[in-house]
């Protein structure tokens, strides 16, 4: 499976992205997909998520923010993010995910990524 995350840029504070996510290769179903970042010496850490019926899930960092949403392709997913701060700034991943009792995992390994800038 290869996860094609892309729509990073260099952004003003304050200012907006559209990110988007499309996945690709055997798989047989996708009932989650999520946006994760990861700073610079910083652990990754998930953004947010989304089910296949459309119910969404923001960490309190972004809540209000950012936007994620599925594509007319059930293999793809957008994080529309706004109101961008300097503290933003990361490489943006993609992924499907597995719930475990109500937590989240990506399935599987990551792609390249997407790098957001955010200047101040």
């Amino acid at each position: 499976v290869q996860l094609q995350a892309s729509g990073g840029g260099l952004v003003q504070a304050g200012g907006s992205l559209t990110l988007s996510c499309a996945a690709s290769g055997s798989i047989f179903s996708i009932n989650f997909m999520g946006w994760y970042r990861q700073a610079p010496g910083k652990q990754r850490e998930l953004v947010a998520s989304i089910t296949s019926s459309g119910r969404t899930n923001y960490a309190d960092f972004v809540e209000g923010r950012f936007t994620i949403f599925r594509g007319d392709a059930k293999n793809t997913a957008y994080s529309q993010m706004n109101s961008l701060k300097p503290e933003d700034t990361a490489v943006y991943y993609c992924n499907i995910l597995s719930d475990d009792s109500g937590r989240f995992y990506p399935m599987y390994g990551w792609g390249q990524g997407t790098l957001v800038t955010v200047s101040s």
